[in-house]
């Protein structure tokens, strides 16, 4: 039996991204927990995110498990969510905010883009770079799957190759990425049916 931790550092949709765990991992075990022990103990983490980064930063190093989470982060397998996406690059122009330079790179605002709406809301498609369309958490999805997303930023990947998906909204717009053990997505998996929890289901099954 694996354990699954969603960090809980006082941001993110915790109890949603835990029940499409559950989902589709009833013989594993699935804990929300702010605690340094269960990060450092567990099999695989996820790191969600909500609001603005500029908090989502302050509220994880407030939180004592800044340093457990990187050290996991080195070798355990990680899947980052929305906020938690971005927060795994240098820097962002929200606020402006650090990150945790788990990936280089930087986090921008959508632009002007009338009559576009900001934030990107709603159900858009998601269609995996050549690179990565064989990538273990692409499995059983279609290249052009429909997702959830709700941002006002996306993350812009210094190196190409961790480019593991793009959406169009006005721009085209890198909307996962991936490197070793770190698989994140701007769009969110637990609100998108079928083909969120199918991506969930593959990361249960990943060995990086």
């Amino acid at each position: 039996m694996k354990s699954f931790v969603v960090v809980d550092y006082g941001m993110g949709n915790l109890r949603s991204v835990a029940k499409a765990l559950e989902h589709v991992a009833p013989r594993h075990r699935v804990i929300v927990s702010d605690q340094s022990q269960a990060i450092e103990q567990c099999d695989r983490l996820v790191l969600p995110g909500q609001g603005a980064m500029p908090d989502c930063m302050r509220k994880l190093k407030a939180s004592g498990l800044l340093e457990s989470l990187l050290r996991a982060a080195e070798t355990k397998p990680l899947l980052g969510v929305c906020i938690g996406e971005q927060m795994l690059f240098e820097r962002s122009e929200e606020g402006p905010s650090q990150g945790l330079a788990l990936l280089p790179g930087e986090v921008l605002r959508f632009g002007s883009m009338k009559p576009l709406k900001i934030p990107h809301m709603g159900w858009n498609r998601v269609w995996p770079t050549q690179g990565a369309a064989k990538h273990p958490l692409w499995q059983g999805i279609d290249p052009g799957s429909f997702f959830y997303f709700v941002h006002s930023f996306y993350v812009q990947a210094s190196d190409s190759s961790h480019i593991a998906a793009s959406t169009d909204y006005g721009i085209r717009f890198t909307s996962a990425v991936s490197r070793h053990n770190i698989f994140a997505t701007q769009f969110h998996p637990e609100k998108s049916a079928a083909a969120g929890l199918r991506l969930y289901e593959n990361f249960v099954r990943w060995d990086p």
